[in-house]
């Protein structure tokens, strides 16, 4: 990859696949608060101004539920671009450093006071592992007018882990940003996430349905 597309960003795309599809939620990681139905508050971002855009996107490969949420209870979605078909997902354009701060919290740390995630490993190699923990690997997708397209997700593949069921309210904010991101109606969401690894066999299309 070029050096022009390694240097250091002032703004990407974050892509998100999980709760933070539903702009409500995701505010709560920009602005702080507690988002409906979860057990604890986010300290949010050094810059809390809104994204400059977003705009509804497609990841290939797929989406599994496993371990579990400290904030949700139940198990939480992770991206594997290995698994086969694609994923629905939401991008939203941040600054590098509030794509930081993003991801610290997905980690339950506190933003730092100052910095950004040097993001020049991962977009010269696609891919960068920062720690062992669920949100710390990155991935770079492309681009998207000029902007780097990122997201976080383990860095275990799909088959490696024990999926576990989502509980209700984090299935709530999924289904909510999919209808916001891709105006899925109640049952197509439902149908799509009792599919998922984790959901399937827990959870069926009617009962989420009922959820919303």
């Amino acid at each position: 990859m070029s050096t022009a597309h390694s240097a250091q960003p002032s703004h990407v795309w974050y892509v998100s696949y999980g709760s933070n599809m539903y702009a409500d939620r995701l505010t709560c990681y920009l602005k702080g608060g507690t988002p409906p139905g979860a057990r604890n508050a986010c300290p949010g971002c050094r810059d809390q101004r809104p994204p400059l855009a977003d705009t509804k996107h497609e990841l290939p490969g797929g989406i599994y539920f496993a371990t579990e949420s400290k904030l949700w209870g139940g198990g939480i979605a992770f991206y594997d671009p290995a698994l086969p078909g694609t994923a629905p997902a939401r991008a939203y354009l941040v600054t590098a450093e509030q794509f930081t701060d993003i991801a610290a919290q997905e980690m339950h740390r506190v933003p730092e006071p100052h910095g950004a995630l040097d993001l020049s490993r991962v977009l010269e190699s696609g891919r960068a592992q920062l720690g062992p923990g669920r949100y710390e690997t990155l991935l770079h997708l492309g681009e998207v007018d000029g902007h780097p397209v990122l997201t976080f997700t383990a860095p275990w593949p799909a088959d490696a882990v024990e999926h576990a069921a989502p509980s209700a309210p984090y299935l709530r904010m999924l289904a909510g940003g999919l209808g916001e991101a891709h105006q899925w109606d109640i049952h197509r969401a439902a149908r799509y996430l009792a599919g998922l690894p984790g959901a399937n066999g827990a959870w069926k299309a009617a009962d989420i349905a009922a959820l919303l």
